[in-house]
């Protein structure tokens, strides 16, 4: 039993450090997109672009559980930015198991250039926080101690995030589609692409939540923080 103990505090040690560590395989230029051009994006181009994207993920960014869009108001704009290039790249959503990646995919290629979605970002940037609907409850406790020894290293106290770890913040976001994003990580659909480089990451943090009563705890947890405004 001590044995399996130690084991286990050796492998979360090492996937948690392995999971904040930068790699230089691609990293560099996908960083220099996320931290320096998006800081000149033209809001008011964003803004006749995201007229698009505003039928399923509202006018507000609020998101629409029925269409399985997110809200986007609450994403840190480095981290919504550089998804999007990864579904315009291919990085993501490109597996036929992932039917709504596939559809954002799609979706995120009528932005033509890395100009463009950097406009659409700075307008999505300046919508106010939206306020997210809780759709399940779990043990919020047990997922606290879950995530402060898996999540909170990264992704921050109280699900805030960190930049500087390339880690998003988590509280603020919809329920229903963070648990897809995990199960979607356990089970390779995502971060499965060589250049997902984070995404490889999170792939061994998802695998710790043994199941879906330990997902749904972490969730819970995250949901029950206040969220921290941009």
């Amino acid at each position: 039993m001590a044995g399996s103990c130690r084991w286990l505090l050796m492998f979360l040690i090492f996937t948690e450090l392995f999971a904040c560590t930068s790699r230089k395989d691609g990293r560099n230029e996908i960083q220099k997109d996320s931290h320096q051009e998006l800081s000149s994006g033209d809001v008011e181009k964003g803004k006749a672009l995201y007229a698009t994207c505003k039928t399923c993920h509202g006018e507000s960014g609020q998101g629409n559980p029925k269409l399985n869009a997110p809200s986007l108001a609450n994403i840190d704009g480095w981290y919504l930015y550089r998804q999007l290039m990864h579904f315009k790249k291919g990085i993501r959503g490109y597996l036929p198991a992932d039917t709504l990646g596939l559809q954002m995919a799609a979706m995120a290629n009528t932005l033509k250039d890395s100009v463009t979605v950097r406009n659409v970002v700075a307008y999505i940037e300046t919508l106010p926080e939206a306020s997210v609907e809780i759709t399940f409850t779990a043990d919020i406790k047990k997922g606290q101690r879950t995530y402060e020894s898996i999540c909170g290293s990264c992704h921050g106290p109280r699900g805030k995030g960190n930049e500087a770890m390339n880690a998003p913040r988590l509280n603020g976001l919809d329920d229903w589609y963070l648990k897809r994003q995990l199960i979607n990580f356990k089970t390779s659909i995502r971060g499965s692409h060589p250049r997902d480089s984070y995404g490889q990451q999170m792939v061994p943090m998802a695998t710790l939540l043994r199941d879906d009563d330990a997902i749904d705890d972490v969730i819970a947890y995250i949901q029950s923080v206040q969220p921290v405004a941009r």
